[in-house]
């Protein structure tokens, strides 16, 4: 399975793609989309979307896991997260992509077994599971990454549950 995990933002959008392998996973491509915060919304959102549809198409991968907007202080944060993410979930979607959605703390328990984990204790454990030779930077890049473990460790789950699904 190859799965691209997209980290959703509209100054840095992160993404990792990861790759199943005898081996155990391995990392395929990782690092940020970044838009300028001087451009205005409508230019930076089609940028985004222009590099997502880009790097969709060169990676071509089988499933798309995106961070949920699950919780965020700040509105205006929020709703630029919430644009992002619905541009990736669209691309994904028009690319033929399967989208999964995980909250990041979902993400925090599948990477590093502790749900509440800090930037720093994922960015070493995508390193370990990943077997790079340094952590992913900047975070949303590992975080990325992360998402896409996250899918690998939830598919075998979701997929029975799917197939008992269709047998009723």
């Amino acid at each position: 399975m190859f799965v691209l995990g997209i980290d959703p933002g509209l100054s840095r959008c992160g993404y990792g793609a990861v790759r199943t392998g005898a081996s155990g996973p391995r990392a395929q491509a990782i690092g940020v989309i970044r838009t300028s915060p001087a451009d205005e919304l409508p230019r930076r959102l089609a940028e985004l979307q222009a590099e997502l549809r880009a790097l969709l198409a060169e990676l071509r991968p089988d499933v798309v896991a995106v961070e949920r907007v699950f919780f965020q202080n700040n509105v205006r944060t929020a709703m630029s997260v919430g644009q992002a993410s619905g541009i990736a979930m669209a691309e994904a979607v028009a690319a033929g992509c399967a989208v999964a959605q995980y909250t990041p703390n979902e993400v925090k328990l599948a990477v590093t077994g502790d749900g509440a984990a800090d930037k720093v204790q994922v960015q070493q454990m995508v390193q370990r599971l990943l077997r790079l030779p340094t952590a992913p930077k900047p975070a949303d890049a590992a975080d990325a990454a992360a998402l896409a473990l996250c899918h690998l460790a939830h598919a075998p789950v979701r997929a029975r549950l799917a197939a008992a699904g269709r047998a009723r």
